[in-house]
């Protein structure tokens, strides 16, 4: 019997809150290795009939000879995400077209021994042509279904090939003081999900980036730097997103991974770093502690104001603690789109928080984080922001939760037809439906930070908005710009004309507000209601909303 797993009153403490040093993240670290270890023997004991026993001997080899090295690449993301993965198919829980993927530990295997420095005669699969060797690299083996590796006083050969000659890719390793981390472009489990072809990319960019993002990120806060150095391992690179729109993702399964899209610039790098090691925290603090259920509340669906869809309970959760983060990093930034982005996440996060703090799926630990989330966030609720980047942040918030509300919410019929004969309101809460967005929620925020980093560029755009933001419309310039009356007219026009989606709608209720028409409040408030009715009534559509604002 190994002893269990303990956190350090203060690491569980800064932890809850957010945060988290390195004697925290170390910790998370060791019972991760647990983690690791227990999804492995789940996954031998699932495929007792078609794992490869050499591999398990080949490791069990390297082990003993180096158990460091073996230590280091159990821990790799991609043989977490590997396993998992493998485990759900081997029980049912996952689908796919091919077999399960048992000969991924060939591999593992082979890299485990190369990097013990065993003399071993193994066979690896090729897949998509490229022979993978788990955190060390990739060969071209072009035409082939597996290769054979060799490894024989310190020479190794891949299909009879050294590692060093023609067609080997080897994982760069980006450095900075006092952090370094692998871009890994070849694992077929880098990205997180099922297996993905080998991509080399050209690495020399992503060094200047992450260096960029490695000062800043030291000159903030160096214990928090040393903290998320200590904790990621694999930066898994892929291709440039729209400008002011990086994709991103972690696993739960992989714990030291942070994928990203080529950023904008070495700041936005840093700000996705923070993001991803906070959701890696978050996962890891979550295989040690229960934060909610899956029954009752827990299965419920949210509003989350960083995405699209509805979100389960587990997702808001891991979404408040990223961008609480992310609210902390931006709060130290003083330039106009720094601004602006800590005004909207510090908005949006305590929003969301709210939201769940009376969860009934949430458990007494889960309670316990929110309310310490609540109160280190609550002070820099009050921290004074300039009036632009405000008002600029209001609209933003204001713009994703009605157009969420106007995609995902439907009004209970029997509201609308007491709205649409006239009789007084009655009772009745909207029901959650599925909802396709025509564009992203955040197209006007988009806009918003392309005119306050890139004036120049902003204006460049305006012509034609759709061509830059994918999504944007003339009238969403307006807005942005201050145009009111603009925007109201554009807006009113395309709901006349047939052409009123909710973010037309939406648009119309951001621009009546401006000019301070309580008929827009109302439509910003339940969008979906003032829809409904104006499908029913038809008319004037600020003059139905004009009319729900009323008091009963």
């Amino acid at each position: 019997m190994t002893a269990p797993h303990v956190l350090a009153a203060d690491s569980f403490g800064e932890l809850l809150g957010g945060g988290g040093g390195s004697a925290a993240v170390a910790a998370l670290r060791a019972s991760e290795r647990s983690w690791r270890l227990l999804v492995v023997r789940a996954l031998l004991d699932a495929s007792a009939a078609q794992a490869p026993a050499d591999a398990w001997d080949l490791l069990m080899r390297a082990r003993a000879a180096d158990e460091a090295a073996f230590e280091e690449l159990l821990a790799y993301p991609s043989v977490g995400v590997w396993a998992a993965h493998t485990l759900r198919r081997l029980r049912g829980t996952a689908a796919g077209d091919a077999p399960p993927d048992t000969g991924y530990l060939d591999a593992v295997a082979a890299s485990a021994a190369i990097r013990a420095g065993l003399d071993f005669r193994t066979v690896i699969p090729v897949r998509d042509g490229w022979a993978v060797l788990p955190a060390l690299g990739a060969l071209r083996v072009p035409g082939a279904a597996t290769a054979e590796v060799t490894a024989a006083g310190g020479r190794v050969l891949v299909a009879g090939r050294p590692l060093d000659g023609p067609g080997w890719h080897p994982l760069t390793r980006l450095s900075a003081d006092g952090c370094a981390l692998l871009l890994d472009d070849a694992d077929p489990y880098r990205t997180l999900r099922t297996p993905a072809p080998t991509e080399p990319v050209a690495a020399g960019a992503w060094q200047e980036l992450f260096a960029e993002a490695w000062e800043i990120l030291r000159a903030q806060d160096a214990e928090e730097a040393a903290a998320l150095g200590a904790g990621l391992v694999t930066l898994v690179p892929r291709p440039r997103a729209e400008r002011f729109r990086p994709h991103s993702a972690s696993s739960g399964d992989a714990f030291g991974a942070a994928l990203a899209s080529v950023p904008d610039d070495g700041e936005q790098l840093a700000s996705t770093l923070v993001h991803e090691f906070q959701h890696n925290k978050l996962s890891a603090f979550m295989h040690l502690f229960t934060l909610y259920n899956d029954q009752g509340g827990g299965r419920r669906l949210y509003y989350a104001p960083w995405r699209d869809d509805p979100r389960p309970l587990g997702g808001l959760l891991q979404g408040v603690y990223a961008f609480f983060g992310v609210t902390g990093f931006w709060r130290r930034r003083e330039h106009p789109l720094g601004r602006f982005e800590f005004a909207l996440w510090r908005t949006q996060t305590a929003h969301a928080l709210r939201g769940i703090a009376a969860a009934d799926g949430l458990t007494e630990q889960g309670r316990r984080l929110v309310a310490e989330l609540e109160r280190r966030l609550a002070p820099w609720l009050a921290e004074p922001v300039r009036t632009s980047a405000l008002a600029a942040a209001g609209l933003a918030a204001a713009d994703h939760r009605a157009t969420w509300r106007a995609y995902h919410l439907r009004p209970d019929p029997r509201v609308v037809r007491a709205h649409v004969d006239g009789r007084p309101p009655v009772a009745g809460e909207p029901e959650l439906v599925p909802g396709a967005p025509a564009r992203g929620l955040d197209t006007r925020a988009v806009l918003l930070r392309w005119l306050l980093a890139d004036p120049a560029g902003f204006e460049a755009l305006r012509e034609d908005p759709g061509a830059t933001v994918e999504g944007a419309r003339p009238e969403d310039v307006a807005l942005v710009t201050g145009d009111t009356e603009g925007a109201l007219r554009a807006c009113r026009e395309r709901i006349l004309s047939g052409g009123g989606d909710p973010e037309t709608w939406v648009g119309l209720g951001l621009a009546a507000r401006a000019a301070g028409d309580p008929a827009g409040a109302a439509l910003l408030e339940r969008p979906e209601l003032v829809m409904a009715v104006h499908a029913e009534l038809g008319g004037d559509p600020l003059a139905v909303a004009g009319v729900l604002s009323r008091p009963a």
